[in-house]
């Protein structure tokens, strides 16, 4: 069952809000901007598709159809309860695209979305031209990640304002932080409080200590750029360049951010992505004419 609009003529740009039921009963909240060939943007654990590509997303719909699904736990997507798995979440994304006849498309991934998007590609691959991961990892069986993840875990139920301090703190750089005063700083934590869905951001946490896509990235034929956040506290860029070793022919790159490089420095990641993705086009054009 879907609900949404109907589509926009294929030459103007799109803006709307829509809502579709996948087969599994989830109700998938998903955003569609632009013109031009689909780009798919997946989130990260306890953002939304509004908080992670707000600035993103009016460069990208220039040139592309943008399509920003919630998966279950962020915006207002819901479901039908139960535990998370990569796989679902996947399912999800795929289905929101479908939904908004985005099929095939440019599938870019953060952090949790990055491995959402693996799973995506080794999975369907009919339905991904190219794929960009941005602060991506491979597995979370570090035991650094696993007492980051289990603080975050504990934090949510008991003390959910100082989580928040947490991921102000490691989320963006040093130097990010250091050009802020103390009332922007303030607020940044009280948005982060007030507007966090914890209990889906638990359910995303639950997913995130046992992810493992190992195997999938080792499937991935597609065209890949693995992009690690080089003063990254909470997925070092090492976890990036790790990905992007597992994928056959993915290349690797940096950008000087810290794990919300999409909110820190999006200007250079638009750049990055833009710039694969253009890339992509010309040998994209050469295989259809062959």
């Amino acid at each position: 069952m879907t609900k949404n609009p109907h589509p926009q003529p294929s030459r103007t740009p799109a803006r709307y809000d829509a809502r579709h039921i996948d087969d599994d009963g989830a109700d998938i909240s998903y955003s569609v901007d632009g013109v031009g060939p689909a780009l798919v943007l997946v989130h990260g654990t306890a953002l939304n598709a509004q908080t992670n590509w707000a600035d993103l997303v009016e460069p990208l719909s220039q040139i592309r159809t943008v399509i920003r699904p919630n998966y279950s736990g962020s915006g207002s997507t819901t479901d039908t309860g139960g535990e998370l798995t990569v796989a679902r979440l996947a399912t999800q994304v795929v289905s929101a695209a479908k939904a908004a006849n985005a099929i095939p498309f440019d599938l870019v991934g953060f952090s949790l979305g990055a491995a959402v998007a693996v799973h995506i590609a080794a999975h369907h691959p009919e339905t991904v031209r190219s794929l960009v991961l941005v602060g991506g990892l491979l597995t979370s069986e570090d035991p650094r990640m696993q007492l980051q993840l289990r603080l975050w875990q504990g934090l949510i139920g008991d003390d959910p304002a100082a989580l928040a301090k947490i991921i102000v703190l490691t989320g963006f750089s040093q130097s990010f932080l250091a050009s802020l005063n103390e009332t922007t700083l303030a607020g940044m934590v009280d948005t982060i409080s007030t507007e966090t869905d914890w209990i889906g951001m638990a359910r995303q946490v639950a997913l995130a200590l046992v992810l493992d896509v190992r195997a999938e990235a080792m499937r991935v034929q597609t065209p890949t750029l693995s992009i690690g956040l080089s003063q990254d506290q909470i997925a070092p860029p090492h976890l990036a360049e790790a990905l992007a070793k597992r994928i056959p022919g993915a290349s690797f790159a940096q950008v000087d951010t810290g794990h919300l490089g999409p909110l820190e420095k999006p200007a250079e990641l638009e750049l990055l992505i833009t710039k694969f993705l253009q890339q992509q086009m010309p040998a994209r054009a050469a295989d259809q004419s062959s």
